[in-house]
């Protein structure tokens, strides 16, 4: 499959704002599926960071759907062909909390495309800014690193695993059940297969079960800081390093460091790292 990489880079540039309300049944859910015990959500409640993945939810027609689920390539991200599309990290920087009841808008705006040849083959880099504001103006900022590529090779040898931190002063055991995986899937209207078809992860992008959602990751890394610490969340980043599957439970650890910055990672059931991020107090 030819690639023509100066095409896709005439999306640069490319802008959409999206308008939306933050209404409290998405908060209510989303608590229930991390297990949290919260209250029932009320009109002015402070909604939590990264929680705002509950709304501008990408409304795509059935007949404009493709076959892995997602909508059809094109649009506002450029119409990379290539079958694998991975949310590969973000960037975060919080400067006022967003509110139940609060209007709301998100201006997004592909900032670079960029294409190599890696060891497993071509890769696609798309970089999404995204700028959310409220009735009292800009609340949060988010880099959003995508990134596309081709079916895994007959025999092709995965990267060497990393292990994780060894010491964690916060830990959390996660069992990624169908169950979790399909509320997150509606929460956040993701049809993408591959979290919840069994059938079609295993048979078709062969996978060796559900794949979980890197943004619930990176939720319940965020989730596990708010149980341990009071302070103000001023940034966070994360890199997805390894997939996580439904056949094993997985582990969110903490460990707070200097300077107000705190270690996040997700492990799975062997000690390896499939998740790494940062928070930053102030």
């Amino acid at each position: 499959m030819e690639l023509d990489i100066e095409h896709l880079r005439s999306w640069i540039g490319r802008e959409e704002t999206v308008p939306d309300l933050i209404t409290p049944v998405p908060v209510a859910a989303l608590s229930a599926t991390l297990d949290r015990d919260d209250a029932a959500p009320r009109p002015g409640d402070v909604l939590p960071p990264l929680w705002h993945w509950l709304y501008f939810l990408p409304i795509a027609r059935q007949s404009a759907l493709g076959p892995d689920g997602h909508p059809r390539r094109g649009g506002f991200l450029p119409p990379v062909e290539l079958p694998r599309r991975m949310w590969a990290g973000g960037r975060f920087t919080f400067e006022r909390p967003l509110h139940v009841g609060e209007r709301i808008t998100r201006t997004s705006r592909i900032m670079d495309v960029s294409m190599k040849e890696g060891r497993t083959g071509r890769l696609v880099f798309v970089l999404v800014r995204h700028e959310v504001a409220g009735e009292d103006g800009p609340a949060l900022s988010e880099e959003h690193d995508i990134v596309y590529r081709d079916v895994a090779a007959p025999g092709e040898v995965p990267p060497p695993p990393r292990p994780a931190i060894a010491e964690a002063a916060w830990r959390r055991d996660i069992v990624p059940d169908d169950v979790l995986l399909f509320r997150y899937s509606a929460l956040t209207f993701n049809g993408h297969r591959i979290h919840y078809d069994r059938r079609y992860v295993t048979g078709v992008e062969g996978y060796p079960g559900l794949i979980v959602h890197g943004p619930l990751i990176a939720t319940l890394l965020v989730d596990l800081w708010r149980r341990n610490s009071t302070a103000r969340l001023a940034a966070f980043r994360f890199r997805a390093v390894k997939p996580v599957f439904d056949v094993a439970p997985f582990a969110v650890c903490g460990a707070p460091g200097a300077d107000g910055r705190v270690a996040l990672w997700a492990q799975d059931e062997q000690g390896l790292l499939c998740m790494e991020a940062e928070a930053t107090e102030g």
